[in-house]
């Protein structure tokens, strides 16, 4: 069974290493300005590949993928966030107009929701939430342990449904 896995972990390196090699040609192709910084490139691989092999329980090769842009894109700001098919067709739906929530640009802090500011105008702002409030519940649930987009969708709904914020 380990030397299954040494392979599969090889061979996934090897396609992970051949992806990258296209999307270092195509960027070249491109007339990209900064080349792919192909030792870091590699290095990600390595560790892809010890991963695969070495860690004490499966790994999804797509989750891990997912995770580590995740991880790239996150570390930039605290406003920037990679979004898979299905967060993004979650994203648009946010977006489309068919749901409106309370009106507060919000971020999360040491596990609960904390408001960015009030937009003017908006129910938010007319109940009296200012910057830097606190929310540590959503109706009667506790927001601490949920993420920042659960939170999100339990503010979220359909025009004049009302929400308790504390």
């Amino acid at each position: 069974m380990g030397q299954k896995m040494k392979i599969a972990g090889w061979v996934s390196v090897g396609v992970l290493a051949g992806a990258l090699t296209t999307v270092s040609l195509q960027t070249v192709a491109r007339g990209a300005m900064t080349p792919l910084p192909l030792e870091e490139i590699q290095q990600l691989s390595a560790v892809f590949g010890l991963v695969k092999t070495d860690y004490v329980e499966p790994v999804d090769d797509k989750k891990l993928i997912t995770d580590a842009i995740s991880g790239m894109v996150a570390s930039l700001d605290p406003h920037s966030q990679y979004f898979d098919k299905k967060s993004f067709a979650e994203f648009r739906e946010g977006t489309s107009g068919k749901f409106v929530g309370v009106g507060i640009e919000i971020t999360q802090e040491d596990g609960l929701i904390k408001v960015v500011s009030p937009i003017e105008g908006s129910p938010a702002f007319r109940a009296g939430l200012k910057t830097n409030d606190l929310i540590t519940k959503i109706d009667d649930t506790a927001v601490k342990g949920l993420s920042l987009g659960d939170a999100v969708k339990k503010m979220r709904g359909e025009p004049d449904t009302k929400v308790v914020l504390t």
